[in-house]
């Protein structure tokens, strides 16, 4: 079984992943601040993600996550498991219960198929109402191990560019 990576500058290579494989999982509670400011953040500024009054008088019983909001926190579960370097192809979600404040995202995993260098996973967050979100990520690991470093003050990457000292480009 793979398991998130301890060090979060080392991605999962293609060939550490098996078909079976669960994902750890990842609980996010679902906090008014949450739902609120990632819906704000995506400028998602419809009232029944901010106003309890108006979402109630629209049939919900409080304000509720949007769709962008839980596709970020999707795309963060399998980059959190699968590190920096990999790269989501694609990711088809289907909503069903809607996330409210109080209420715990319980996001689960496994790979469900690999050819070619991309690797499927199925998801599926789930809180006290049902599935929230239930559908399939893919991505591209890399197929040696690569470490990222973080950019120095100037902005670079601190990988030598290649080029001779003295010369200019």
């Amino acid at each position: 079984m793979t398991t998130a990576t301890a060090d979060t500058t080392t991605s999962l290579r293609y060939d550490d992943v098996r078909v079976g494989d669960e994902i750890p999982v990842l609980e996010i509670p679902l906090t008014r601040t949450l739902i609120v400011s990632t819906a704000i953040a995506s400028r998602d500024y419809q009232d029944v993600h901010h106003d309890p009054a108006l979402a109630n008088e629209k049939g919900s019983q409080d304000i509720f996550m949007n769709i962008l909001t839980t596709n970020g926190l999707v795309g963060r579960y399998i980059t959190d498991w699968a590190g920096p370097n990999a790269v989501l192809k694609s990711v088809k979600i289907r909503l069903g219960a809607p996330n409210y404040p109080g209420d715990t995202m319980r996001l689960t995993g496994s790979v469900v198929g690999k050819a070619d260098g991309v690797v499927e996973v199925g998801i599926r967050g789930a809180n006290s109402l049902g599935d929230h979100v239930t559908g399939t990520v893919s991505l591209a690991l890399p197929d040696v191990p690569i470490a990222w470093r973080a950019p120095t003050a100037d902005g670079k990457s601190g990988k030598k560019s290649g080029k001779k000292a003295g010369k200019k480009a």
